[in-house]
């Protein structure tokens, strides 16, 4: 039997009850075939991480919101593409929305520096007063000419060291190596206090601690807890010392290709579902400190005053290595944010 043609029934005026319920019929089945426009969300940690359960509220949001018309496909463990090579990927139109940590950026904007410079917020408060100011929305859109669009700064936490022994003070950290992200300022934080700053995908971590290739690194309580790196560290200074955060961040080419009423769908989405992901980063911070203590497995190293504000001695000079790429103004911005 020959395919249905719907449009044979437009070759003559439609005169039966059949004719127009077959053609509604044709009609309707068109209609379901058509495919939901996929947005692919790739990211390089688990999906019990802040960054994990935020692609996947904002998965549940958006195809509530807009059933049928849009399917969110979320890959996470650097399923799909590494930290390495995600902005790359998502300027090919191979992904449609990334959350890199702000140390990714470099070669897109210098700008996004300011968040390696080690010391430079207090906690997590004035992380994100500086991020929700006139200033810090601005950096939102700092590498609009490269193709890249900020939508929202999401959460991770503050970063802490970690070595197979104690780092109480800078002399600690001499002559080891430790992994760092793809950050020149995160390198010259480690030279610094005399140690090599090894520049690896966070996917390669684990097995570089555990085979002892590297000496340490520095990560939040949740990341360090999902990925398991306290379980081959001895030790984790609690040293707050920097601020881990990503950005959310899709190509320009697609952001314009959505419809506006749908764009704004999206964007809310997004809105609501980094609000989420960040709660969860202040609380799963909290938690998995407390289930790495619990473990026995790496002993959580606290500082005196005296010993954390040696530390900062040692790393703010850095500020001054990296001003005029950021912009004094914009580090200005930033320290007014703890007051």
């Amino acid at each position: 039997m020959s395919a249905f043609n719907p449009s044979k029934l437009f070759t003559q005026p439609l005169k039966t009850l059949a004719q127009v319920t077959a053609l509604a019929g044709a009609l309707a089945s068109f209609s379901v075939l058509a495919e939901p426009v996929e947005i692919k969300f790739s990211h390089v940690v688990a999906e019990n991480t802040p960054k994990g359960q935020m692609a996947l509220k904002f998965k549940a949001l958006v195809e509530e919101r807009l059933p049928g018309e849009y399917q969110v496909s979320v890959f996470p463990n650097s399923q799909l593409f590494g930290d390495n090579n995600e902005l790359a990927a998502l300027l090919l139109n191979d992904v449609q929305l990334v959350a890199p940590s702000l140390s990714k950026f470099e070669r897109y904007t210098k700008k996004l520096q300011l968040f390696d410079l080690p010391f430079l917020f207090k906690d997590m408060a004035a992380v994100d007063k500086f991020q929700q100011s006139e200033a810090g929305q601005k950096l939102l859109n700092s590498m609009k000419r490269k193709g890249v669009v900020g939508l929202g700064y999401l959460h991770n936490g503050m970063k802490q060291f970690s070595a197979n022994e104690p780092l109480l003070l800078p002399k600690d950290a001499s002559g080891k190596k430790f992994r760092v992200m793809a950050s020149d300022v995160l390198a010259a934080q480690f030279a610094a206090v005399d140690a090599t700053a090894v520049k690896k995908p966070f996917s390669e971590v684990f097995t570089l601690l555990q085979t002892r290739a590297i000496d340490g690194q520095e990560n939040t309580w949740s990341n360090i807890y999902s990925k398991k790196f306290f379980e081959v560290q001895s030790h984790i200074t609690e040293s707050n010392h920097g601020v881990l955060d990503y950005m959310v961040v899709t190509s320009n080419t697609f952001w314009k290709s959505l419809p506006g009423d749908k764009r704004k769908i999206i964007k809310e989405a997004l809105d609501e579902a980094i609000a989420y992901g960040n709660k969860i980063a202040g609380d799963k911070n909290d938690q998995d400190r407390q289930l790495i203590i619990d473990s026995k497995r790496s002993l959580v190293v606290e500082l005196t005053p005296e010993q954390r504000q040696a530390w900062v001695d040692a790393m703010k000079p850095v500020w001054a290595k990296f001003e005029d790429q950021i912009g004094k103004d914009v580090i200005d911005a930033a320290v007014a944010a703890n007051q």
